[in-house]
């Protein structure tokens, strides 16, 4: 069995104070791991380095709508008492801008380096279920058999994932929706459900991989008890009765392919501002373009990879022009290949029900209500 693979070396889940958390994440540190997770940075929950359990965000909670991001202090010290912030796992698989190779003339001969693989092992604590089903459809994308991502595979290969089932849910949230949340099921080494009352704080944990059980052998646990279990269970099926958001995926990949005429898109467009923030915020979205920078001599280049967009003008650019020139185009293009044709490309939904596209939207479209309306036209 490999680290990655499932285990079953635990079927009753355990019980880890809030004290034992501080010996995961010096656990991991000690492995060779940068742990990452959650921290308040930037009027927002963010990932950042976490070195003690001092740096996650305690009594915290974010306010979530249509354009609508707000931190909000809890009354409690919960430390995963929020949803997802505007990072994601992407921006650590595929960085906004990476260097790609270096060519260097010297003479007329020229050399070609390509960029080191990366050999840092990175944890990430606190990621939520709808993150990690996320990761898991970026994994289809850049693990083909036909074009593999080095870059991209050489990060992934070296994680360790702490899942944290959600208990509370925020207004732009529809993970129930995709199948993907708000409990943590798969895609994680260690899945925890944090239990707060007014006499206790403590985490429910679940042994995922052989690689969670090597780490769960140097915590401090004890099996949870059935009430333990209950009062985890009854939080996260609390969370998944207060989605801000619904989303009807019933019949929706074969509408979508047959409204590319519909008045709608217009609609969305008068509004749209083709900021592109929804697919920079989507934890799935993937475009990406080259850029070649030279030196003055000549002697020195180096490619680099950066993130872009499918709602800017240019990405579509052929030989004379753009082929998704107008507004609506671009925002058709996205629903669509995001709801319908990335299920024909990977077998599943490129969405995960997370809400980002919604709250970090700064004219608050929203996608799940776009869809409804186009559902409403064919009924």
């Amino acid at each position: 069995m490999t680290a990655r693979e499932s285990t079953s070396t635990v079927a009753r889940p355990l019980r880890m104070e809030v004290s034992g958390l501080q010996s995961l994440v010096a656990a991991l540190w000690t492995a060779g791991y940068r742990v990452l997770g959650p921290t308040v940075g930037e009027g927002a929950i963010v990932y950042g380095e976490v070195r003690t359990i001092a740096d996650l965000p305690a009594g915290y909670t974010d306010e979530q709508d249509a354009g609508h991001y707000r931190l909000r202090q809890r009354d409690d010290g919960a430390l995963f008492g929020y949803n997802v912030g505007p990072h994601s796992l992407k921006r650590f698989l595929l960085p906004p801008r990476e260097r790609l190779f270096t060519t260097i003339r010297t003479g007329k001969q020229l050399a070609v380096e390509p960029e080191p693989v990366p050999t840092e092992k990175l944890a990430f604590l606190g990621a939520k279920a709808c993150e990690l089903a996320a990761l898991l459809t970026q994994d289809r994308v850049f693990s083909s058999d036909q074009h593999p991502d080095v870059q991209y595979l050489a990060r992934r290969r070296g994680m360790f994932l702490v899942g944290v089932s959600c208990t509370k849910a925020g207004g732009s949230c529809f993970c129930t929706s995709m199948g993907t949340g708000p409990k943590v099921e798969s895609g994680a080494d260690l899945a925890l459900t944090e239990v707060v009352t007014a006499s206790e704080h403590y985490f429910l944990v679940e042994i995922k991989t052989a690689a969670g059980a090597d780490l769960a052998s140097q915590l401090p646990l004890r099996p949870a008890t059935i009430d333990e279990q209950r009062q985890a269970e009854l939080r996260i099926a609390d969370a998944a009765t207060q989605m801000g958001r619904h989303l009807s995926t019933v019949g929706l990949k074969e509408l979508l392919a047959r409204s590319t005429d519909s008045p709608h898109w217009d609609e969305v467009a008068s509004r749209c501002l083709s900021c592109a923030n929804c697919t920079l915020a989507c934890p799935t979205c993937f475009c990406n373009t080259v850029e070649d920078v030279t030196d003055l001599a000549g002697d020195h280049s180096e490619r680099w990879r950066r993130w872009d967009s499918c709602f800017h003008d240019d990405f579509s650019y052929l030989h004379g022009g753009s082929v998704r020139a107008s507004v609506k185009s671009r925002y058709r293009q996205w629903l669509t290949h995001k709801l319908s044709t990335w299920i024909d490309q990977f077998g599943t939904s490129g969405c995960v029900g997370c809400g980002r596209c919604i709250t970090f939207c700064p004219v608050g479209i929203d996608l799940t209500a776009e869809c409804a309306a186009l559902q409403a036209r064919t009924t």
